[in-house]
């Protein structure tokens, strides 16, 4: 195996089909109730169209040169579907993607992709309903000499993603749960939006003003 080869890998740990499946029932609101800071992605990453649905996948990693966009435009042939495409740019500048690039992707079963830089032809995929957030569009094309990697450790949105991960994402932001802890974060997730759902408005009202004057007057802001 030549240097090279060893910076593309696909033999990559997913959770079970079935716990992706229920992840997709829950927000990334839910889901960061359960989760530590480190696992909320920062704001920046933006769905860029509006009324983009949750997707909710195994983490397919890549990480591009500057400039660059060889390693992404690989990984659309190498991802499985369902998988989400998750992106480090190597800079903001030129597009790591275009509106056939996401629609071969889209095509293979991709279920979207999260970059931590710019695509351009948003106009494509918003009227081929693939979603895809990142930081915002250029026009300028990356080139496609490398050098990058696939399925490696990045850093997205300032959230280390590993591949196989499960990533969340829609308006409200994107989580990213780490793939050993996946099942145990799916079930309090479940529990906290089952618990949430039977309670009426009237009685989380009294609840949380109870616990608000208690903390003011704990803190001496109320005698």
């Amino acid at each position: 195996m030549t240097q090279n080869a060893s910076a593309i890998r696909t033999d990559i740990s997913r959770p079970a089909a079935e716990v992706v499946r229920a992840f997709r029932a829950l927000s990334p609101t839910t889901l960061a109730d359960v989760l530590d800071l480190g696992c909320i992605m920062r704001i920046g990453i933006n769905p860029l169209w509006p009324g983009m649905p949750r997707i909710a996948g195994p983490a397919f990693t890549v990480r591009t040169a500057r400039h660059d966009n060889l390693m992404l435009h690989a990984a659309i042939y190498l991802a499985e579907p369902g998988d989400v495409i998750v992106v480090e740019a190597g800079d903001d500048e030129t597009a790591v993607a275009g509106g056939n690039v996401c629609a071969v992707a889209q095509r293979r079963g991709v279920a979207g992709f999260v970059i931590d830089g710019v695509i351009r032809d948003v106009a494509e995929s918003r009227a081929n309903a693939f979603p895809v957030f990142a930081r915002g569009v250029s026009p300028i094309p990356g080139g496609k000499d490398g050098p990058g990697e696939i399925n490696a450790p990045i850093t997205c949105g300032g959230v280390r993603v590993t591949p196989g991960d499960v990533l969340v994402a829609d308006e409200e932001g994107i989580v990213v749960v780490p793939g050993a802890r996946a099942e145990e974060v799916l079930a309090r997730a479940q529990a906290m939006a089952a618990a949430d759902a039977a309670e009426t408005l009237d009685t989380w009202e009294k609840k949380h003003r109870a616990r608000v004057e208690a903390t003011l007057k704990a803190k001496g802001y109320r005698p």
